[in-house]
């Protein structure tokens, strides 16, 4: 009743029987917040073309605001957007480099090197979803002065679809066609029918890089152009310095084409440290403007606030921090590579040790004890927007039923305590990134665990190593070689449909794809993919809604995946800053907007 109900009211906006306000106060009844369905009209080309996004920037003219010092307790290690394998690699990305549109927090798009939205009203979106029109800013420059085209945004699929550039942006690219109609005009062409067209050249995967430095640099060479370390984009902000893991340096771009805009006239961003003494420099004394990611427990993050200096400010994602339990081997290696999708995990590969783990992890503990305000307890994968959360998940923590379960399949304990079967012992290996609440998280957890038999081995990898794009390195997150891992995936989109493509088959991380697939977890379910695929060409938005619910519910119940707590950006200001934020988009999406009261 309440689907048809909503297909009617979107179809009376699209006629034009039924005001967008209209339709905002009547959707309220089944749940649905302003914000939400702002984005159901938007992805049903219902919505208005132009957003109606106001960042509050007030600056009369750019540059005099000295400099704009930023803290991050991961520093990045590369400056191509294409391969940040990683939030920080993409926040300093975005510093320099713009895609066509961003999200704002209410999940309408905004353009940005658009000259405006894609709409049915102006022709530029099709009813069908077979192709979306994109008209580009004019007289937009490169920061070495080169013009901004067309030329670069068909480039840009170019680059990211070949398979040898093993861009992590590729599966936005990859099965559209991209064709330049004029210097300034761009259309993308979907194969079928694709009810969610904002998503190549908009957002994190959307930043644009320059052909005319990156053209000799694709495919196999890809990882060579000295571009990746030394950006020229369109940005507010101009490169002058970088020292991976360390230290980001730019100045004010003259030429910017966003006027009034930035209005500081340097940028820098400390890399390293660690996320108590990130907002310490924030809060508590002020060295710094902003502090990115304050992964701190509540009642240190409450204790710096009252020094008055600064506050902590959020922003509501997607974003969810869980844990993964690994499907293959991570101790055996076929042609060179460990967790290789020919192998199977020994204990993980019986249902009855996964249900086990979801038993043992005190979540309401997580977020009363560790988390507060940043973290908020979950049972799905999927949790934002509302219309997309699974309302057939579950969990309990329960030391007890991990007992039980265990007895049932057989896994016996042995003299020290640990469980064993069939010569396999329940003893794992269980890294995440060095931050504090991550090791109270894992140190709650293996507590729990060897109450039913089970032994932790506790991993902890420096932030800057994990998280990194480094192919050599056996310690990052996409490589995956333990038996269980922890972290945050973050959702960059106001929709889930390129979110949850990190559990399709063919996303799966592997040497093949130099460990860039989106699907780190190397999770494999036909029905899965198959209602992927589903999802991706429906152009009902209600239908589509149960089909992306069912992928959620999919994973979840697979229980290679235990999901703990949804959390939002949390970030730390000085008291004179002003930023804007949006729970669906890098930190720094509109950081030429951002500035300081005088």
């Amino acid at each position: 009743m309440i689907e048809d109900k909503l297909r009617r009211l979107i179809g009376r906006v699209k006629d034009g029987k039924l005001s967008r306000r209209g339709f905002m106060s009547r959707v309220a009844a089944f749940g649905l917040t302003a914000p939400m369905a702002t984005q159901l009209l938007a992805v049903t080309g219902a919505a208005h073309a132009q957003s109606t996004f106001q960042s509050g920037y007030r600056a009369t003219r750019a540059g005099g605001g000295g400099p704009l010092k930023i803290l991050y307790w991961q520093a990045a290690t590369l400056l191509n957007p294409h391969f940040a394998n990683g939030s920080t690699n993409q926040e300093a990305a975005r510093v320099f480099y713009e895609p066509l549109a961003g999200w704002a927090a209410d999940g309408t798009l905004v353009p940005i090197l658009a000259a405006e939205i894609p709409s049915t009203d102006n022709g530029t979106l099709d009813n069908a979803g077979r192709f979306v029109i994109w008209k580009l800013k004019p007289n937009v420059r490169w920061h070495d002065g080169t013009p901004f085209t067309a030329d670069d945004v068909v480039f840009n699929w170019e680059y990211a679809k070949n398979p040898a550039t093993a861009a992590v942006t590729s599966g936005s690219y990859t099965g559209i066609n991209v064709v330049k109609v004029d210097d300034l005009t761009v259309r993308i062409e979907f194969p079928k029918p694709t009810p969610f067209w904002a998503d190549a050249f908009v957002a994190s995967r959307g930043m644009i890089i320059p052909k005319h430095l990156f053209q000799n640099f694709v495919g196999a060479t890809s990882r060579d152009a000295p571009a990746n370390l030394r950006p020229v984009g369109t940005g507010p902000y101009r490169f002058i310095s970088f020292a991976p893991g360390d230290l980001l340096r730019g100045e004010r771009n003259p030429n910017y084409h966003r006027e009034n805009r930035p209005f500081f006239d340097t940028i820098e961003i400390k890399g390293g440290g660690d996320a108590v003494s990130a907002a310490r420099a924030v809060l508590q004394t002020g060295d710094f403007d902003f502090a990115w990611n304050l992964q701190v427990e509540e009642e240190v993050l409450a204790r710096m606030e009252a020094a008055g200096r600064g506050k902590v400010v959020l922003a509501e994602t997607a974003n969810i921090e869980f844990i993964q339990l690994n499907p293959t081997d991570p101790n055996q290696e076929v042609d060179g590579e460990r967790s290789s999708i020919r192998t199977t995990h020994p204990a993980f590969s019986d249902p009855a040790v996964r249900e086990a783990m979801t038993y043992l992890c005190d979540k309401t503990s997580l977020q009363q004890f560790i988390y507060g305000r940043a973290g908020i307890v979950t049972s799905n994968f999927l949790n934002n927007p509302p219309r997309f959360r699974s309302p057939n998940t579950k969990w309990e923590f329960s030391i007890q039923k991990a007992n039980d379960v265990l007895d049932r399949a057989g896994w016996v304990r042995g003299r020290d305590g640990i469980r064993a079967k069939n010569n396999v012992r329940l003893r794992f290996v269980y890294q995440t990134s060095v931050n504090a609440p991550r090791q109270r998280t894992q140190a709650l957890i293996k507590q729990a665990a060897q109450r039913a038999g089970i032994d932790l081995e506790l991993k902890s990898v420096v932030a800057s190593v994990f998280f990194s794009s480094d192919v050599g390195n056996p310690d990052t997150y996409p490589k995956f070689y333990c038996d269980m891992q922890m972290y945050t995936t973050t959702m960059t989109e106001a929709d889930p449909q390129t979110f949850m493509n990190q559990y399709v088959s063919w996303e799966i991380s592997s040497k093949a794809n130099s460990w860039q697939g989106r699907n780190v977890l190397r999770f494999r379910s036909e029905e899965y993919d198959r209602v992927f695929r589903e999802a991706d060409s429906e152009m009902d938005p209600v239908k589509r809604a149960a089909l992306i619910i069912r992928l959620n519910d999919i994973v979840c119940n697979s229980n290679h995946i235990i999901p703990l707590l949804n959390r939002p950006n949390v970030g730390g200001r000085t008291n004179q800053m002003n930023v804007m934020l949006s729970g669906w988009e890098n930190y720094h999406w509109m950081i030429a907007d951002w500035f300081k009261e005088t």
